[in-house]
């Protein structure tokens, strides 16, 4: 299922995005399937409320479908309890020894913002950079879980940008501050579950940057691998439903480039993972 927070007439609900008579639609799963409008009140019911949104996209009554062009995506988990980022764990983006252990920091849950949302480059910062990730959101509760089972423990996956203030970044050896301006988390556009994702691990990562390419990876190319990174946090501590890990960003990031080409107002951000969809967020100054 492809999964959506969405906004309808001032109201905020949660969906699934299907294609019915050609068209693009979204069906209400709180009218269709008396599930709550809140993504993490749906995540908290656990694997039987995601086989009572099954049956119901199965069933598709056009009585609760809206069309897509009619409503406003929204991220998909708006106010993720956690959310848990790795840096540098892609091959190609870390030098040449890998880290030995995941690089983890944390962004808060001010961030997020949905698809067509603006990124807004704060007047604190002239170093405004993307990185396009794949997350992971958590659907389990999950503490000492190991690797094995660790998948068990996902609801689905997402595309996020780790927008970032590097100068910020840059100022004390913590990154939080740098990563945690408003606007600084794009999400979206749907929350995919992993039976439509199938092998997570073989997912093509591309961005660009007004139309110009300027990252390209596969997950596979990933230095810790999702099973590894959730059993490795859920060791530290417990992972909830709705919290958000999002993996790392592969080489090709503005700060990296010669010369540095960071966010400016009118810029457009755009982020494709094969099987998730497109994710695009215009620049705006503050």
């Amino acid at each position: 299922m492809r999964l959506t927070t969405f906004s309808y007439r001032g109201e905020t609900r949660i969906g699934a995005l299907i294609i019915k008579g050609g068209r693009d639609c979204v069906l209400d799963l709180n009218r269709a399937a008396n599930l709550p409008t809140d993504m993490l009140q749906f995540l908290q019911r656990g694997e039987a409320a995601i086989v009572q949104a099954s049956r119901a996209v199965a069933s598709a009554d056009d009585r609760y479908l809206l069309p897509l062009s009619d409503l406003m995506l929204l991220a998909p988990v708006p106010r993720p309890g956690k959310i848990v980022c790795v840096g540098h764990n892609y091959h190609g983006h870390t030098g040449a020894t890998p880290p030995a252990f995941p690089d983890i920091f944390a962004k808060f849950a001010n961030v997020v913002i949905g698809p067509d949302q603006p990124i807004v480059v704060t007047r604190a910062s002239r170093q405004v950079d993307y990185e396009g990730e794949l997350a992971v959101v958590i659907g389990t509760r999950a503490k000492y879980i190991d690797e094995a089972h660790a998948l068990d423990a996902v609801a689905g996956y997402t595309i996020f940008n780790d927008v970032t203030a590097r100068d910020y970044q840059k100022r004390t050896s913590q990154w939080t501050l740098g990563k945690s301006f408003d606007s600084f988390g794009p999400m979206g556009p749907v929350l995919v579950t992993p039976d439509d994702i199938g092998d997570a691990s073989n997912l093509d990562l591309t961005l660009w940057v007004n139309g110009e390419q300027y990252q390209h990876t596969n997950t596979r190319d990933l230095i810790f691998s999702i099973p590894f990174l959730i059993a490795y946090l859920s060791q530290a501590m417990t992972l909830e439903p709705g919290d958000v890990i999002s993996t790392g960003t592969p080489s090709g990031t503005g700060a990296s480039r010669t010369p540095p080409a960071f966010l400016k107002p009118g810029d457009e951000v755009r982020i494709c993972i094969e099987k998730i969809g497109e994710l695009a967020n215009p620049v705006v100054a503050e």
